[in-house]
């Protein structure tokens, strides 16, 4: 039951009651309800000010989460990339050098990967982070397509490696006879008396004193490309092709040991010395051609001579004397 209210009237000394409208009802009802909406409004926005919902609290955990996994991505790509470099620098200053290989030239080791088209789903998908993720994955492509360069330049330096073998072994390298004391090299390399005209002729090779029969080896890899058989000239000869431009003649053999076509390495016999075509005795006439161009031949004599030893045929071939032929 509602309690009744009274008031003092000071004019008939007496305590009336008193009365309410349904107005004053009305009034007191809304002024209630607004001061109870104005009071939870404060309280809601006090709330979600200063205290987090469980939602946002796991959003805002997985956020944290992102950062530091994105950070430790961000190093891991610092790593590569560090790796990479040393790669690259090992490549051009180490293995490109021993093989007298061209580096790669820096503007296609770092080639970029393509403009914002590459990217444009995720441009679509208006991240938050989109900047931040298009960032990592640039970096990432970048770092793949150098691992693409790089491993097709190890591609080309195992090629290289593989033909520098060859090369080594193609090369030759070796005296054509045997000549341990160094006392067969009769003729050097330049202009000489010729034998038979008397006049100084350029002599396109070096000439080896030897008995009949004397082994003649082959000075490198290659193939035998001619057995000509001539009483003029050269007389009987063996040219044979080494690849890499080069190849070598032995002239004024007596017999042959291969024929044409025949694969032969360095240091198999491939004839005896003889004195067949324009020759005044017994001897070798060797010539090497290095791009079809005639080259000194004492120049290559490096495999089986130490340093002196080098030394000294260097200085017998350069006697401006009479050749053998």
């Amino acid at each position: 039951m509602a309690r009744i209210k009274y008031y003092y009237d000071t004019e008939s000394c007496k305590y009336e009651r008193i009365k309410v409208s349904t107005w004053d009802i009305i009034l007191n009802l809304l002024g209630f309800f607004s001061v109870s909406f104005i009071i939870s409004v404060i309280i809601v926005v006090l709330f979600s000010t200063y205290f987090e919902s469980p939602k946002e609290m796991l959003l805002k955990k997985e956020n944290q989460e992102l950062n530091i996994y994105y950070d430790l991505l961000e190093k891991e790509l610092g790593n590569l990339d560090g790796m990479m470099a040393a790669l690259q620098k090992r490549d051009d200053n180490v293995y490109r050098v021993i093989f007298e290989a061209d580096p790669i030239p820096e503007s296609i080791r770092q080639a970029g990967t393509g403009g914002s088209e590459k990217y444009k789903e995720i441009l679509e998908n208006d991240l938050v982070n989109e900047d931040m993720i298009i960032q990592a994955i640039s970096k990432v492509d970048q770092i793949k397509r150098q691992m693409y360069i790089q491993t097709k330049s190890y591609d080309e330096i195992l090629q290289m490696a593989r033909n520098k073998s060859k090369l080594l072994a193609a090369t030759p390298a070796i005296q054509p006879i045997a000549n341990k004391e160094l006392t067969r090299l009769a003729s050097g390399f330049g202009m000489r008396i010729h034998p038979i005209y008397k006049v100084k002729m350029m002599h396109f090779g070096v000439d080896f004193t030897a008995p009949r029969h004397t082994p003649i080896y082959a000075t490198g890899d290659g193939v035998v490309e001619r057995v000509i058989r001539s009483f003029g000239g050269y007389g009987k000869q063996v040219v044979i092709n080494h690849g890499f431009g080069y190849k070598t003649r032995y002239a004024h053999m007596e017999d042959f040991n291969v024929k044409k076509g025949d694969r032969v390495n360095r240091g198999d016999m491939i004839g005896t010395v003889g004195n067949s075509g324009l020759s005044t005795a017994p001897h070798l006439h060797y010539e090497i051609l290095k791009d079809n161009k005639k080259v000194n031949p004492v120049n290559y004599f490096y495999m089986d001579l130490n340093d002196e030893e080098y030394e000294k045929i260097l200085e017998l071939a350069s006697i401006e004397n009479q050749s053998l032929s």
